[in-house]
């Protein structure tokens, strides 16, 4: 069994001052606070979405449904519901209504312009820098995130990108000016690299990567145990500085995940080696060939997190197919889906049909960007329409998995959000060329 936080936020506050947010409590004892003052907000304003067919994780979708939303959280579901005096009413006339999408892998708020160093914000020089937290690089003001919430995509995993160990990973929300009100987890999970991007860090090949971060895990847990001596100078040098084998403590004792970049089949059974020898609770990014080794991964219950538009072969995953995702199911592995083509995180909705497409039932596409990235990352509060999870919910005109359909309303911690961007406002402003410019 494992040992939770043995002086873990003691020594992790030591070396390097590191600062750990959680949101989602901090937002919860406001939320008490305000009630308890009588205060309100445009965020807490009551709004009933009536008329609906409110989508159900593991049941089929309630038509007739009301969706109440109270305080910045879901406070009732379904065909009889008493609307306070003074809510808002929004008719969905019988039209589709989700949880906000979750992106599982992105660089949103970290990367405005991936060719323009000065906008990239999800690195830190070295290849083992655990320690590194994305968090206050991102930009709440980016110009990618409004198309992004236009996509139905409510709350993403900014990742940081790079190196061996490039750092930790947070979840936010897409609404706010701050980084202190879009912050959902922080630190959410440990990012690794698997495969030919990380060689160099191993002196050029995969065993010496493995041999690296099995002394690294191993010094990590003589730092916990031996904190007086290496304060004091009196033990051997560490494979990192002090700093870096303190931020996997929270990996050691299971508190956040491992999501490793892994495609091959040997990289992935590095992984799994990895997990099982120090118990990591494992998360694979990528997973080209994974459908190759769906029987242990399922029997470990690791969840992949899948790109159903990837079948270009690479020296990392000659065997990438576009049905990985239909085939991993089928074996009982959690799957979740991502989306990284130049149209960005809001194109997810497209990703997921587009694994329905070559075999993914329905249901669990809409799993794979919804409660099962929720239960993957520690959201508790979110991926589900259900009393007591956060307010981020969508309207849909249309089928969200098909190019027809688009979201009419986007929710928010029970705020609606603008359906502006500047994609759409360039659109606007150059509908009607000059006249210089016709026939052209």
């Amino acid at each position: 069994m494992r040992q939770k936080g043995r002086s873990g936020g003691r020594a992790v506050r030591r070396y390097g001052g590191r600062a750990v947010w959680r949101a989602v409590d901090r937002g919860v004892l406001l939320g008490l606070l305000l009630v308890t003052l009588g205060l309100t907000n445009a965020g807490a304003q009551s709004t009933a979405i009536i008329n609906a067919t409110v989508y159900q994780d593991e049941a089929p979708a309630l038509e007739g449904a009301t969706v109440l939303m109270e305080g910045g959280r879901i406070t009732a579901v379904g065909p009889e519901v008493a609307i306070p005096a003074g809510a808002r009413r929004i008719d969905a006339a019988g039209r589709l209504v989700t949880p906000g999408f979750i992106h599982s892998v992105t660089g949103l708020g970290l990367t405005e312009v991936g060719a323009v160093s000065a906008t990239r914000e999800g690195s830190k020089q070295g290849a083992v820098t655990p320690s590194f937290n994305v968090l206050e690089g991102i930009n709440p003001a980016s110009t990618r995130i409004p198309p992004t919430r236009v996509g139905g995509v409510t709350t993403v995993l900014a990742l940081p990108v790079g190196g061996l160990l490039p750092g930790e990973g947070v979840a936010i929300d897409l609404d706010g000016v701050t980084i202190e009100q879009m912050v959902v987890r922080s630190p959410a999970v440990m990012v690794m690299n698997l495969g030919s991007s990380s060689k160099a860090a191993g002196g050029g090949s995969r065993a010496g990567v493995m041999a690296l971060l099995r002394r690294l895990f191993n010094d990590a847990e003589v730092l916990r145990a031996r904190e007086v001596d290496y304060e004091e100078r009196d033990m051997r040098d560490l494979a990192a500085p002090a700093e870096e084998l303190a931020a996997l403590w929270p990996v050691l004792d299971g508190e956040i995940p491992l999501a490793v970049w892994a495609n091959r089949v040997s990289d992935l059974e590095n992984a799994l080696r990895l997990a099982d020898e120090y118990h990591l609770d494992l998360i694979i990014l990528g997973g080209a060939e994974a459908w190759k080794i769906a029987d242990k991964l399922a029997e470990r219950f690791v969840p992949v997190v899948v790109n159903p538009f990837d079948n270009i072969p690479s020296f990392d995953g000659l065997a990438t197919r576009y049905d990985n995702a239909s085939l991993l199911h089928e074996a009982g592995v959690p799957v979740l889906l991502y989306e990284s083509d130049a149209g960005g995180p809001r194109n997810l909705r497209f990703a997921a049909g587009m694994a329905v497409r070559n075999g993914l039932p329905r249901q669990e596409a809409f799993r794979a960007i919804t409660s099962g990235p929720a239960r993957a990352f520690g959201l508790q509060d979110y991926g589900s329409i259900a009393v007591g999870k956060v307010a981020n919910v969508v309207v849909w005109d249309g089928d969200p998995l098909d190019f027809s359909g688009a979201p009419a309303h986007v929710f928010i911690r029970g705020t609606e959000q603008s359906m502006e961007s500047r994609q759409k406002e360039l659109l606007e402003r150059y509908r009607e060329l000059p006249p210089e410019y016709e026939g052209r």
